[in-house]
């Protein structure tokens, strides 16, 4: 895995509650990206590291700098940091780009290459990346965004927006759903409450064949449920449907047979004990015992937290599948929980 030390070379304040950074590409070993992938960044506060990715919202042969936008979370460490301490001029710590969640996937095979993004707060982070750079190929023929927001004042990328579709007046339409502002009747694209998905087919269905679209989906879980749940009733082909998942939904039901337990961990030579609390993950538990384990997704996607397990059971909660990649002995900490009092991993940083 590379690391990357990149200087700040700009932020900007997008609302309130939001700042993009942009970082200044190195003279000598460029960092290379796809739209839709993530930048993990290099925290120490308060003698702990943390990690922590972010969606680029910057697109690769578009913009000279490297993008990522942060949100503020209410008690989060990292994103109060980055919003309240970082200046232009300081040094980041990141690792390489990750991610899945991009457009190189899409299927030669599928004929009409119409793109529609569903987004909502800052979801429109990655979607922002796959929009600039969808519109300045000629290989996507139109791009639609539907993105939902509180009001106008919390819209990220708002003046953004709203330039892309004066330089792209034909080939990029914009859906807004807004749940505080009081909106006009005479703007039917312009819609009170949250994004309603069978409203936005309904009307396209008489422009495009729906079943030959490609969607891609960053929100909350009950956003990606509810598209794709639209999307099966339309028939659009599951391989044309891509969703970000930057939180895992864990069933509480799932946890009935887990019990707190202490669990022996083994790096670089070293073996560490501590105990792992019902309802926290091993990676959770073994971070807040100061234990400097590699990770940054925490959904189950970039393998950083993958370790062997020696002994005892143990069961994963948070995703379908695992992802490629994993042997039969390994599993990935950020979703494992110990079902047993004698579970021994063994990481390799």
């Amino acid at each position: 895995m590379l690391i990357y030390t990149l200087r700040i070379e700009g932020l900007q304040k997008e609302t309130a509650d939001s700042l993009t950074i942009f970082f200044k590409q190195p003279a000598l070993k460029k960092v290379r990206y796809k739209a839709g992938q993530y930048l993990t960044l290099i925290f120490r506060i308060n003698g702990r590291r943390y990690i922590r990715p972010y969606s680029f919202s910057s697109a690769p042969g578009i913009d000279s700098t490297l993008n990522v936008t942060i949100k503020r979370v209410q008690g989060g460490v990292v994103s109060n940091h980055i919003l309240d301490k970082l200046n232009v001029g300081d040094i980041i710590e990141v690792l390489e780009p990750m991610g899945d969640f991009i457009l190189d996937k899409i299927s030669d095979k599928v004929k009409n290459k119409h793109i529609i993004l569903w987004g909502s707060g800052s979801g429109i982070t990655p979607l922002m990346s796959i929009a600039k750079f969808a519109l300045n190929s000629t290989y996507y023929e139109h791009v639609t965004l539907v993105y939902g927001n509180r009001s106008f004042e919390t819209t990220i990328f708002s003046e953004q927006i709203e330039e892309l579709q004066q330089l792209n007046k034909e080939r990029f339409s914009i859906w807004r759903f807004y749940t505080k502002a009081i909106i006009k009747e005479d703007n039917p694209y312009i819609i009170q409450g949250r994004i309603e998905p069978n409203k936005v087919l309904k009307v396209m269905q008489s422009e495009v064949n729906i079943k030959n679209t490609i969607h891609y989906i960053c929100g909350s879980v009950g956003l990606k449920d509810s598209v794709k749940g639209e999307l099966s009733k339309l028939k659009v082909p599951h391989e044309n449907i891509f969703t970000e998942d930057f939180e895992v939904t864990r069933d509480p039901k799932a946890f009935e047979k887990i019990s707190t337990q202490n669990v022996l961990l083994k790096i670089e030579g070293d073996t560490k004990s501590f105990e792992v609390t019902k309802g926290k993950s091993i990676l959770e538990a073994g971070l807040d015992a100061m234990i400097d384990l590699s990770y940054s997704c925490q959904t189950g996607n970039c393998l950083l937290c993958k370790a062997v397990l020696i002994n005892g059971k143990i069961q994963t909660i948070g995703i379908e599948n695992l992802p490629e990649g994993l042997n039969s002995n390994e599993c990935l900490l950020c979703c494992s929980f110990p079902l047993t009092d004698n579970v021994e991993v063994l990481v390799k940083n």
